[in-house]
């Protein structure tokens, strides 16, 4: 690339760095983008850039295919009601040894090897994460009671890159597994983010999962409806509710994008193309055929 054309490139994203600068931006990294090295590196590059351009990111990690595989080679048998996985005490420990032992580890320090400075947490680290037991059929499945966004905003104010593992406490001792959308969902609000950034397996929510026509901008009124009629379902449920719930909560916007694309986070940062689902309450939704 010639030098003038890097430099419009630059000039192109001045507005963005200037609305962006000092704001924090969650992002929530999962995933086929945690599994695919170059998309790891991909991710963690895009991390480390919007620090030096002047944000405050903040890294909320899932973990789902290492806890799979680790529960398979210990030979624990996983159980499965209504669709989401009974969290025993046994699976629990697994939970923590690869969320915060294992991927937290290796995420923070991939991230210094770029010349971020990152430093790892969970959500037990000065509660960030104070939890419930959800119910006594799930086990250690925790749901949020709220969310003390304290430690995470001295590692910023510090100059640290905070990575997060979603796993919260009770305040008695007890820790639990939280939904990872769910966890970035609340944090972002607790932050006060401007925006939140979800990486996913697809392109986007899409209207119809057949052809791939990807709802570019979601109003958040149009939720109830869309899941009625069942283009908002499985999985993406919890996923929406998370973006739905942080716009109500003051998130600036909150962006559902595909984590399989290489940079894609600086795309969604630093460009106008439309990439993914953008969820908010600006405008009319595009892309819903009523």
């Amino acid at each position: 690339m010639e030098i003038s054309q890097k430099v419009e490139n630059l000039m192109e994203a001045m507005p963005y760095l200037q609305k962006l600068s000092g704001k924090v931006v969650v992002i929530k990294y999962g995933g086929n983008a945690m599994i695919n090295e170059e998309l790891k590196d991909a991710v963690m590059h895009d991390v480390v850039m919007l620090k030096l351009l002047g944000m405050k990111p903040v890294l909320s990690h899932g973990g789902g295919p290492g806890i799979n595989k680790m529960l398979d080679k210990l030979e624990i048998p996983v159980q499965f009601i209504n669709g989401l996985r009974y969290t025993s005490e046994d699976i629990m420990r697994v939970v923590e040894m690869v969320l915060i032992g294992q991927v937290n580890t290796e995420l923070v320090g991939f991230i210094n090897k770029l010349g971020g400075k990152a430093v790892g947490l969970s959500g037990v680290s000065g509660d960030i994460y104070h939890c419930h037991k959800r119910s006594e059929e799930l086990g250690y499945v925790g749901d949020i009671d709220y969310v003390d966004p304290q430690p995470i905003l001295a590692m910023l104010d510090a100059g640290y890159i905070p990575v997060v593992a979603p796993v919260g406490t009770d305040g008695e001792g007890h820790t639990y597994n939280i939904n990872g959308d769910t966890a970035a969902g609340k944090l972002a609000s607790a932050l006060g983010a401007e925006k939140l950034i979800l990486l996913t397996d697809i392109e986007g929510l899409c209207y119809d999962i057949k052809i791939r026509d990807v709802i570019s901008y979601l109003n958040i009124k149009d939720v109830p409806a869309l899941k009625a009629k069942g283009t908002i379902a499985g999985g993406m449920i919890p996923k929406v509710d998370c973006c739905v719930q942080a716009i109500e909560e003051g998130v600036t916007s909150v962006h559902i994008i595909d984590g399989r694309k290489p940079h894609s986070i600086l795309y969604e940062a630093f460009t106008t193309e439309n990439l993914g689902t953008t969820i908010g309450t600006a405008q009319d939704s595009v892309g819903i055929k009523w």
